[in-house]
């Protein structure tokens, strides 16, 4: 059972996907940094300086003034800010997939093969079809 396992664990399939793993979760912090670093505060800024990342809704009556603020006060919050934050991360992270998907396709088309030459064509004479390659109709014995 051992053997069987080291098999299944080094067999090329399993390694590829562990490696796929790995790498989508380090695109993934990568891509994060760049929604919430380089993204957002230019869109807050347009936007009047507002952090997407501290707006919520507070579900009672205490006050707070940021999220940290109310989780710290264990304060039941939506955090919509953030919800906005992993949407537009999803969108990045399924837009940059969706280029190398794209790309991907493009390399690994065949080209299309050249149509074939007829296999027939018709005599200018009788209107007969006859072989593409014949020249004398075997219909009228016309030269062609």
């Amino acid at each position: 059972m051992l053997k069987e396992f080291k098999e299944f664990a080094v067999r090329g399939n399993a390694v590829d996907m562990a490696i796929g793993v790995v790498i989508g979760a380090a695109f993934g912090k990568i891509v994060t940094s760049i929604v919430n670093d380089v993204i957002m505060p230019p869109i807050g800024l347009l936007l009047g300086n507002i952090d997407f990342s501290d707006l919520f809704v507070n579900l009672t009556s205490k006050t707070a003034k940021t999220l940290a603020e109310a989780k710290a006060a264990g304060v039941p919050v939506i955090a919509y800010g953030t919800f906005l934050n992993t949407v537009l991360d999803f969108l990045i992270v399924a837009f940059v997939v969706f280029l190398m998907v794209k790309q991907l396709n493009r390399m690994s088309r065949k080209p299309e093969p050249a149509p074939a030459a007829p296999a027939t064509k018709v005599c200018p004479f009788c209107t007969m079809e006859i072989g593409a390659a014949a020249t004398r109709c075997p219909h009228c014995t016309s030269s062609l």
